[in-house]
């Protein structure tokens, strides 16, 4: 693999600090991944690692293999069951590669992406130069699981209090999450949130049938069938398109066929790129990201799509996740339903109008830009400004 001379160096000539930004994903489709890279490109000497191509053509990118072979997923569970965890970890050959890509690299600063980084990062760069985004809560990702509920918590527990906690500093999506870490784990973190960046868009006309839209993963802990049903139950003409990212997969056929069954008002639709998901958006009158809460992690979400639909000028229809009922109640955003039940969604939808909906997507309109990523940048920028700087006064 070519690795530029100035990830080799890390720069040490440059006059702008360096900073590698880490993480086991496909960057160029990571859209948490791509507002870090866009928001310290202009002031810092970006390296990228991660999966996938060179994610932005102002970065160097050292990319790593995603692949994983059978035998090797096998050895792990073997090893997680019991409770070899650090063996369990170094089996990954992503974390192997990922050191052995870096440890010849120096840089002021390392934002290291979710918690399956930071062994690879603390294996390799002093823990005072590491800042730690560890997106959501890793012991909760899938705890509806039972099998994931005892191999794969305890593995991300430990995790964390191994190696979480030497990191400068720590950051989380939401406040709910900041304080589910401080209370387990001890750690302190930073907020910020899944926000989009802000976008130059008008609030889109409303008429009958209202235009319902949602965009996102076709898990199946996230229940889609259920606004689905809701939709299609409703006696408002109502419509509804699911952009869905999955496609192919057992769940997504199972949406497909579904989607067949309730009739033309109910529509599956093929995944949006993220530069043009916002204004594919901005066509419909209301966001739909009513996600029962079936993980702990969708019990406590804030995610990108709530902001996505702000950002489009949509009205947004959710159940009671808390954060997202505090920002709907806080910017008057839409309805929040009593619970998570299909039938509270039915009568939700009933209670619509084009009136009150014209009015919501104006109140999105209006929070916009101080729900925009930009308002939450600083949440990295200081941080790593920090770090960059003890780096090179030493």
């Amino acid at each position: 693999m070519n690795i530029s001379k100035r990830v080799r160096d890390g720069g040490s000539d440059a006059q702008r600090p360096t900073l590698l930004i880490v993480s086991f994903s496909r960057i160029v489709a990571d859209a948490r991944l791509l507002k870090q890279i866009r928001a310290f490109t202009p002031d810092y000497e970006v390296t990228t690692c991660g999966y996938g191509p060179q994610p932005d053509e102002n970065v160097a990118h050292i990319e790593i293999d995603d692949a994983v072979s059978t035998q090797l997923k096998q050895l792990q569970g073997i090893a997680l069951r019991a409770r070899l965890y650090r063996f369990a970890y170094w089996v990954s050959p992503q974390a192997r590669q990922a050191r052995r890509l870096l440890r010849s690299a120096t840089f002021d600063a390392v934002l290291a992406n979710d918690l399956d980084t930071a062994g690879a990062v603390l294996a390799v760069f002093e823990s005072r130069r590491i800042h730690l985004d560890l997106h959501e809560f890793w012991p909760g990702r899938h705890d509806d699981v039972a099998e994931w509920t005892a191999l794969r918590a305890p593995f991300y527990s430990w995790q964390l209090r191994k190696w979480a906690t030497q990191a400068r500093s720590v950051t989380t999506i939401n406040e709910s999450l900041a304080e589910r870490y401080s209370d387990d784990f001890g750690l302190r973190c930073g907020v910020v949130t899944n926000a989009t960046e802000f976008q130059e868009l008008a609030p889109g006309s409303v008429k009958q049938p209202i235009r319902f839209v949602h965009s996102g993963a076709s898990q199946v802990n996230r229940r889609l069938e259920r606004m689905m049903r809701a939709v299609a139950r409703s006696t408002t003409g109502a419509t509804i398109d699911l952009y869905l990212v999955g496609t192919g997969s057992a769940y997504y056929r199972s949406l497909q066929d579904l989607a067949r069954d309730l009739g033309e008002r109910v529509r599956i639709l093929p995944p949006v790129s993220h530069a043009d998901l916002v204004s594919t958006l901005n066509q419909y009158d209301v966001g739909l990201p009513f996600l029962p809460p079936t993980t702990t992690n969708i019990r406590m979400s804030l995610p990108n799509k709530f902001f996505d639909y702000v950002q489009a000028r949509l009205a947004i229809l959710t159940g009671p996740t808390p954060p997202m009922k505090e920002l709907v109640e806080k910017f008057d955003l839409g309805v929040v339903t009593a619970d998570f039940e299909e039938e509270s969604l039915v009568r939700a939808i009933e209670t619509l109008d084009v009136e009150r909906i014209q009015s919501w997507k104006r109140n999105a309109d209006a929070a916009a830009e101080p729900l925009s990523a930009e308002r939450q940048n600083a949440g990295w920028l200081e941080p790593i400004s920090h770090i960059a700087e003890e780096t090179r006064q030493r």
